[in-house]
């Protein structure tokens, strides 16, 4: 489908009314400024879920759905982007427009239909073979024996392929070609299914779009000595790209604001089985830039949850150095050899709770492997240099010092500020006032000139760096940063931020940054910013005292 003009797709959003798209889901209520009712993402008998009319954003304060119009058509739909901008535009009557396409994209678009189509065909056949035929009684019975039951299993379509050629011949009779069953990664070059005598876990992108499988060897003279073979590369397939159970977890990460990467897809199954929802796989391998981009759209927090020996290899450490690069809260569970969180479905949230962060985690690893002391000292330094300050690199800091036996001198850290206890309370008041400030100025329009003062070094998380360039700049949001847009929109009026404790709340942030400032400043500049400290205190003071 060629592409919506931009123009159509603000008129669609101009045009819709979101109170009338919400009360299709809850009935809701007048309140204030607000229009409020029972969640539609989760049960709840006392009203907790808030809705911006006019910025069209909602937020519940049961279970932290949150989001814009896109964001609620898309969740509670199952539609995409765009198939939420046409739903949108024919509920509300307004037309729109595409960009033109030439013949050849025209035959591009049409091509990838069918090769999609054949792949969600090819998928309810290897269903029906393993469910309705004597054949798959093997592979039924290992699922059983790995725990899944048979409700779990059908939700994530597993199938079975057998020998032969059936496939191709099936797929053959409906009208696709020999062509589309090789770009489909259906059919080997001899004509034979490429799939045999395995069984399949279809692999979908995040709108549920089935674009190859992985196969999972279930017999001891199976020619193929890996264990699980994939799709081969192909038009739609891409490895690196897929996040497994992504299209399941999509709603629950963004309603929770994390979630927990696994390496297998038994894995993520066994925990869905167990009630865990925002859980998802890396396909087995490190973590690439194009799955965290799927992940960022809707959650920069993440747990990382490998067998122990994976989580220590060079690749998985370079996946979880990349996601802390991208501004992830990255925290890892690594598991003991042998142990998978399928083992233990029912306990998972528990082993969540005891994970590291990463810069500890990697920091230990290093330590642990490396077979000199001097070789572990030069690569942990590079390590947490490399690391913005935090009370986590505090830690990793302290950590290291205790186990090389050596002093770790760290640049553009003080003394002090290296042998200060970090607190996880610091953390969160640190937090709290970013978010304070910003859902001040969101409530209030006359802050906005306070905000643009600001410096985005003023905010230490990357996401409320990204919020204020939104709100001075007019910078575009990715999804997780609009969900969180609407959560400080919600509380800003729940919480009662009027102007003047707004107007604070960015001072302080301005005596936070000069306090820092101030740890680190050369001598000659000491004198300059005290006094431009104790000038803002005076601001500050006659502000809490008006």
């Amino acid at each position: 489908m060629a592409r919506i003009q931009d123009s159509s797709v603000e008129a669609v959003k101009a045009a819709a009314d979101f109170v009338e798209v919400v009360a299709a889901r809850t009935q809701l209520r007048k309140s204030g400024s607000r229009w409020s009712g029972r969640c539609p993402f989760h049960d709840e008998r006392t009203p907790s879920f808030s809705v911006n009319a006019v910025d069209k954003l909602y937020y519940c304060f049961g279970c932290g759905a949150k989001g814009d119009l896109i964001t609620f058509v898309r969740e509670t739909e199952g539609l995409d982007f765009a198939g939420s901008i046409e739903w949108l535009a024919e509920r509300f009557r307004v037309p729109i427009e595409y960009e033109e396409s030439s013949p050849q994209q025209d035959a591009a678009r049409q091509r990838r239909a069918r090769l999609l189509a054949l792949l969600d065909q090819a998928a309810s056949f290897y269903e029906r073979t393993l469910w309705d035929t004597a054949a798959g009684g093997m592979a039924r019975d290992y699922l059983k024996g790995r725990g899944l039951n048979e409700e779990i299993s059908r939700e994530f379509r597993l199938g079975l392929a057998l020998g032969g050629n059936s496939l191709a011949r099936k797929a053959l009779a409906k009208g696709f070609t020999q062509d589309e069953l090789r770009a489909a990664g259906l059919m080997r070059q001899r004509g034979d299914d490429y799939f045999q005598r395995r069984l399949l876990f279809p692999l979908a992108d995040r709108q549920g779009r089935i674009l190859g499988f992985q196969a999972r060897r279930l017999h001891e003279d199976d020619p193929l000595k890996a264990k699980y073979v994939n799709t081969p590369e192909s038009e739609l397939f891409h490895k690196g790209w897929v996040v497994y159970g992504l299209d399941k977890a999509r709603a629950s990460i963004a309603r929770e604001d994390r979630a927990c990467v696994v390496e297998g897809n038994t894995d993520v199954i066994a925990l869905r089985q167990a009630g865990f929802q925002p859980v998802v796989a890396s396909m087995g391998t490190a973590l690439t830039e194009q799955q965290l981009k799927e992940l960022a759209r809707l959650t920069k927090r993440l747990w990382l949850a490998f067998d122990g020996d994976a989580a220590g290899e060079t690749a998985t450490l370079r996946g979880m150095e990349l996601a802390a690069s991208l501004g992830f809260d990255v925290k890892v569970v690594a598991l003991q050899p042998g142990i998978d969180p399928a083992d233990d479905p029912g306990g998972f949230e528990q082993r969540l709770a005891h994970a590291e962060p990463y810069i500890v985690y990697r920091v230990r690893i290093e330590i642990e492997r490396a077979e000199e002391r001097e070789l572990a000292f030069r690569t942990v330094k590079a390590l947490l240099e490399g690391a913005p300050d935090s009370p986590e690199r505090q830690d990793a800091w302290r950590y290291a010092n205790d186990k090389l036996g050596m002093t770790v001198q760290l640049r553009g850290v003080s003394a002090a500020r290296a042998a200060a206890p970090a607190s996880r309370r610091a953390l969160d008041a640190s937090t709290k006032l970013e978010r304070n400030a910003l859902a001040g100025v969101l409530a209030h329009e006359a802050l906005r000139p306070l905000l643009h003062e600001l410096t985005p070094e003023h905010f230490y998380d990357p996401q409320h760096r990204q919020l204020r360039a939104h709100i001075v700049d007019g910078a575009p949001l990715d999804d997780a940063s609009v969900g969180l847009l609407a959560e400080l929109d919600a509380r800003a009026v729940a919480e009662g931020i009027d102007e003047a404790t707004g107007e604070e709340l960015i001072w302080r942030l301005r005596e936070r940054q000069l306090r820092r400032e101030l740890r680190v400043a050369d001598p000659s500049r000491t004198k300059e910013l005290q006094d431009s400290l104790q000038k803002l205190l005076e601001r500050v003071a006659a502000l809490s005292s008006s």
